[in-house]
């Protein structure tokens, strides 16, 4: 269609801030994740709760939600950020939960004994868990992360409607406004999101069982 050729830059622009936005989310979602993780297998019940309701609150809470409830609610006690700052920190948070239950699941995929005799020999809880048991559960947990991220870069359309941040959805509906074209529009971002993810789940699927297979 003439409407998306017409504004193929608008496109390409809405497609690279939804990668950095996406990529920036993914990388607190990890950190935190990871954080989260290690809460919920540690010795310490403090933690553990910790972690659990950090879990919890995320699983029930919409992304939508959060988001609106972060960028506007957040205001009112004094608290501003830019819209895309708000984006990477709703994204990041809420994927974080996310991360830490494919983390967690993955760490149990690794037999007792290898943390046991990590501690007979006189590891402490973190080091066991970055030195000994991280490093043998990460091929596990390579299609549950790809996975997260994949759907981290579809649910990034949250901060366009949220936000207003100048993803690719926001653009989308600007174009589809000033236009007056909004099948041709969407067609073009509907074609855009199966070109930011149906190569990336090829890859992921194709690591995942590579990894699996050479266990």
């Amino acid at each position: 269609m003439n409407v998306i050729a017409d504004n193929l830059d608008s496109y390409l622009g809405g497609i690279a801030v939804t990668l950095w936005l996406s990529a920036l989310s993914f990388v607190l979602a990890v950190a935190i994740g990871g954080m989260v993780a290690a809460f919920r297998v540690s010795p310490l019940r403090l933690l553990r709760t910790l972690g659990a309701v950090y879990v919890e609150v995320f699983f029930s809470l919409p992304l939508l939600v959060w988001a609106l409830l972060f960028f506007f609610g957040l205001p009112k006690v004094g608290l501003i950020y830019p819209p895309f700052t708000s984006a990477v920190i709703v994204l990041g948070t809420f994927t974080g939960a996310l991360v830490g239950e494919a983390l967690r699941s993955g760490i149990n995929t690794v037999p007792p004994g290898q943390g046991e005799a990590a501690r007979a020999v006189g590891l402490r809880f973190w080091q066991v868990l970055g030195l000994v048991v991280l490093p043998q559960a990460l091929r596990t947990m390579i299609g549950p992360l790809g996975s997260i991220l994949l759907a981290l870069v579809r649910n990034s359309a949250v901060a366009a409607i949220a936000m207003s941040v100048d993803d690719l959805m926001w653009r989308s509906d600007q174009l589809a406004t000033s236009t007056a074209q909004p099948v041709g529009v969407l067609t073009g971002t509907f074609v855009a999101y199966l070109i930011l993810t149906v190569p990336g789940t090829w890859l992921v699927n194709t690591l995942a069982r590579r990894y699996r297979f050479t266990r």
